[in-house]
Formats: C-alpha cells, structure tokens, sequence
C-alpha cells in the first residue's frame, strides 16, 4: 500500500514475533500511530535539548564580562545557535577596552567566522543587545540569517527571533549600525561613536522597545565571539 506523502508509521511498542497458534493479547500487539514527519522532528529535537540540559548551557568565557551576570550569561546560551554550543566566549570587542568607535570595532570583526553577541549597557543601566549570526562589517545593504535576534533584560529577560516578515537583519556602514527593520524603523541603531543609540519596535523580530527609553546613550558594550 502506498504511504501519504508528509506522513510516516512509527512504531510505539516492539515485541517478540508471535507464534502462529499464539493467542492474540495485549502484550504481544504491535502498537502503530501514523504522524507526521514534522511531529517526529519536534519529539527528537525536544529529547536532544534536554540531553544538553544543564551544563551544556554553561559556558566557559576566557574573560570575564563587565556587564552580564552568571545567570544572564546561561539565560543568553540557551538562546544561542546551536552550532556555538562547546566554544568558548571570547571578548571580540569592548568600548573598556577598545575605545567607543565603530571603526575600531569593524577591525577587530577581521578574522572571526562565528555568531557575535553584542550586549549594551545604557546610561540608565539597562542591558540588551542582539546576536548577529555573523560578525559585523561594512555593507552596502541587510545581511545576516534568521539566526539573528535582539534580546533585552529590562524588566526580564526577553529574547525577540526572526518573525520571517523580512530579511532586515543587520545593516553597518561607517556611520551606523543597525539591525532589524520594516516601517522605516530599526529594532536596535547605533551611531558611528557608539555613544548614541535607538531601539523601536520593528518586524524583523516583532520586538518592542528594547531600552527603558527610545533614544539612550551608550555607558559599554561587549561583543562576544564564539571559538
């Protein structure tokens, strides 16, 4: 008999072959359910997340971070693409360390080949930020996966991932950097000193208002990498 395209038997309960003269019992029926391929997908995907669960989601960072806590740290792994599991977090970029530039922080994108998080601290603050699904350069329009997504811990940790709306992932020239859009409005802008930022809604990510206040100044920034 033909199988419907999109569907799949799966076996529940596997017993020993009966005998031909074997009375039929409850026990040694095969049990089959028809599902679809998608649902078979998502019981696995649900079995490997938990297997990784906890330590996996402890990462190891060569340097401590000046603006995210322990805690914030593992809420922020969960949330990371999965092949940055098992690499260290290494401090790409930090305004501490490398002056609040954005020039600066494009030369010391050079050479890397991972996802980047970058988290904000804000004059009043509040800590957000985005994960770019590849490091930050010069473009002369979006680039980026809908691996990318915007994240903000005022009041609780919230993560914003692609809603498929639009592909308006990440944007930088040497003014600017941006990422998310739709309506004329970016989900997360900073200007070319990193001093001056914007956060509004926008449909990339179906995110709101990242920052306590839609324009807020810059205090620091990290920008991690995963190696």
């Amino acid at each position: 008999m033909g199988q419907e395209p999109g569907f799949m038997v799966v076996k529940k309960n596997e017993v020993s072959e009966m005998a031909e003269d074997e009375p039929i019992t409850d026990l040694n029926v095969k049990e089959w359910e028809i599902t679809t391929k998608e649902e078979v997908n998502s019981k696995h995907g649900t079995s490997i997340k938990t297997d990784l669960e906890p330590e996996t989601f402890k990462p190891n960072l060569r340097e401590p971070s000046d603006l995210l806590e322990a805690d914030q740290i593992e809420k922020l792994a969960r949330n990371l693409p999965p092949r940055t599991i098992g690499y260290p977090w290494t401090l790409a970029f930090g305004t501490s360390k490398h002056g609040m530039s954005i020039k600066t922080l494009y030369r010391a994108m050079q050479g890397q080949d991972t996802p980047v998080l970058m988290v904000i601290k804000d004059s009043d603050g509040q800590v957000f930020g985005a994960l770019a699904s590849e490091p930050f350069k010069v473009s002369d329009g979006f680039y980026g996966t809908g691996e990318t997504f915007l994240f903000t811990f005022n009041p609780e940790f919230e993560v914003y991932k692609w809603t498929g709306d639009n592909m308006f992932f990440i944007k930088g020239d040497t003014d600017s950097l941006a990422f998310g859009g739709g309506s004329g409005e970016f989900g997360l802008w900073l200007d070319g000193d990193l001093y001056h930022g914007r956060s509004h809604s926008c449909k990339t990510f179906g995110n709101p208002m990242l920052s306590k206040k839609e324009d807020f100044y810059v205090q620091d920034i990290e920008i991690w990498a995963f190696e």
